[in-house]
């Protein structure tokens, strides 16, 4: 009788659980790659002024490697989130049970909001 009260799970649940694990990557690798445009955009604009003026032209900041190292290391930590989330949703789907968390996306929300203050710091005063 303990059975019936649970929901059963289907072969669509399983194959939800797979597509929501792949948005997280998809995002990650957003993430991930963003982050390696700001770290390679200052590079980018030292070998321009060269080309241009025949000089480097020296960043008042050097925040751009940090900024994007931390964007690197969020879209690492999304792809490890998105696949505990998809084993924890997985093995709850094959006992019948889900139990909702967000303690995981607080953390990472606290990530990219982190990052992103980081980039409005060091993007303002060059406006």
């Amino acid at each position: 009788m303990d059975n019936e009260s649970k929901p059963k799970t289907g072969a669509s649940d399983h194959l939800a659980n797979e597509r929501t694990f792949l948005a997280w990557i998809r995002t990650s690798i957003a993430l991930m790659g963003f982050g390696f445009v700001v770290v390679k955009f200052s590079l980018f604009v030292r070998q321009l002024s060269l080309v241009v003026t025949g000089h480097t032209i020296t960043p008042v900041k050097g925040f751009s490697g940090v900024i994007g190292m931390c964007l690197v290391a969020i879209g690492a930590l999304t792809a490890l989130i998105g696949y505990l989330r998809y084993k924890r949703i997985e093995k709850q789907l094959l006992n019948k049970v889900f139990y909702p968390q967000s303690t995981l996306l607080l953390i990472l929300t606290a990530g990219v909001i982190g990052a992103s203050l980081l980039l409005l710091y060091y993007l303002l005063p060059n406006l």
